[in-house]
């Protein structure tokens, strides 16, 4: 087995290429995370449940299931640079809807923006994570995609530091205990005032991204090429669906992503139940996507010793000792459990797309990378029930008691189930794939 010790992550030639792409992983992760919040600002704001407001995340993660496929097959016939420039102009677009989405005062228009947005972010994602794989060795594609993805995490951390510096400390509604007693006339006028709160960054986002493109429009990107002439789509599918290796990660990464979102998403929620304001719940959110950075760190690092598919059971594993703290352990300690959660989250999504598409040909990561993509629609139906749970008792978030805990602590039984099936899954990797492989000495 080749050392991987001495096989470098990324060559040298590649290196100019793979700061740009790697630079995408950092804003989605920006997106990501400005749009967390939102989830809560919505609520208060237009006076929404917290199911209705989960449409935040229905449109979010729904766009890139519908565009996933599209950007697959788009991207079998052109190059990744144009699949990541038309991601960029949709990218900016949707940004760029919120500003009339704020004239209007329509959930429904704010929502269409964000759906635009992410058909964006699916080419971007589509296009960025397989071209990431390919740019070195086999052995190392794994290492080089953990690699890209950890500068997601600082998007993250950049996009919370705007939601919470220059959206929710902003809020007027967030300052008002009982929003909904106030006066109509009242109500109307601190509704439009926070509404336009929301809408900045985003329009801001969209004239960034705009000249981010401009950037990719005038560099030269290399474009890797298959072998021999190009299988037709059906015969692609065909092979995909075979390859069980491929599948069960496309179910992993539908359930990793649903609980990763459960847990950024309704951390303001669980937060709300021991009595924190949004403001403070942002510091707690700020300190799990640190974490989640570091750990990103520490996963890359172990993987050059440890087998993916057994580091990932590893982490999915102590995720569901966290989860089952955050649902059972009441006040700051379940809060801490929550926090914690990120650190092992860190290392599951580029693991599992690494694995889902080891040994796939370029033509079969092209089409691959779309399945794994719209995996991410996990995020827009996972949190949904979470917020069908959460509002058991009613629109509060600890109404009710479920198995002796609030409904927001119980909510979080959905990411435990999530992560039991991510570690069966590593496990099945490790035993099937891996086991017989000579590790490094």
């Amino acid at each position: 087995m080749k050392d991987l010790k001495k096989t470098p992550v990324v060559p040298r030639k590649n290196l100019i290429p793979f700061i740009l792409v790697t630079s995408l992983f950092a804003l989605w992760g920006f997106a990501n995370a400005v749009t967390d919040p939102m989830v809560q600002a919505f609520k208060k704001v237009l006076e929404l449940s917290n199911s209705e407001a989960a449409w935040v995340q229905m449109a979010f993660y729904g766009g890139y299931f519908c565009m996933a496929l599209p950007a697959a097959m788009f991207m079998r016939k052109y190059s990744y640079k144009v699949g990541i420039l038309i991601g960029l102009a949709l990218y900016a677009t949707g940004a760029l809807l919120f500003y009339p989405a704020a004239q209007s005062e329509s959930f429904l228009f704010f929502c269409l923006g964000l759906y635009v947005l992410t058909f964006g972010l699916a080419f971007l994602e589509t296009a960025a994570n397989p071209y990431a794989l390919a740019m070195g060795a086999k052995e190392t594609a794994t290492q080089r995609l953990n690699l890209a993805q950890a500068f997601n995490p600082v998007g993250l951390i950049a996009g919370l530091f705007v939601a919470q510096q220059f959206v929710l400390k902003n809020l007027q509604s967030d300052d008002i205990i009982d929003f909904s007693a106030l006066e109509e006339a009242s109500k109307a006028l601190i509704r439009t005032t926070d509404l336009l709160v929301i809408r900045d960054p985003y329009v801001a986002l969209g004239l960034f991204i705009t000249v981010v493109f401009v950037i990719f429009l005038v560099n030269k990107m290399p474009q890797s090429k298959a072998d021999g002439d190009m299988p037709k789509i059906g015969e692609t599918f065909a092979a995909l669906i075979k390859n069980a290796n491929y599948t069960s990660g496309v179910l992993a990464q539908i359930l990793y992503v649903g609980g990763q979102i459960m847990c950024w998403t309704y951390i303001y929620q669980y937060a709300e139940g021991i009595g924190m304001d949004s403001v403070t719940a942002g510091y707690y959110q700020m300190a799990a996507f640190v974490l989640f950075t570091v750990g990103r760190a520490i996963g890359t690092y172990l993987l050059r010793f440890i087998s993916s598919g057994k580091l990932l059971m590893y982490f999915a594993v102590l995720a569901m000792v966290f989860s089952l703290g955050t649902i059972f352990i009441q006040g700051i300690i379940g809060l801490y459990c929550l926090v914690g959660i990120s650190f092992f989250m860190s290392l599951m999504f580029p693991t599992i797309y690494g694995i889902a598409l080891g040994g796939l040909s370029e033509e079969q990561s092209k089409v691959g990378s779309a399945g794994l993509v719209m995996a991410i629609v996990g995020g827009a139906l996972m949190p949904k029930l979470q917020g069908i749970i959460i509002d058991a008792g009613g629109n509060g978030v600890a109404d009710t008691s479920i198995m002796g805990v609030s409904e927001v602590n119980f909510s979080f039984i959905l990411p435990l189930l999530c992560f039991a099936y991510i570690a069966w899954y590593g496990f099945t990797v490790f035993k099937k794939y891996e086991s017989k492989v000579t590790p490094i000495s």
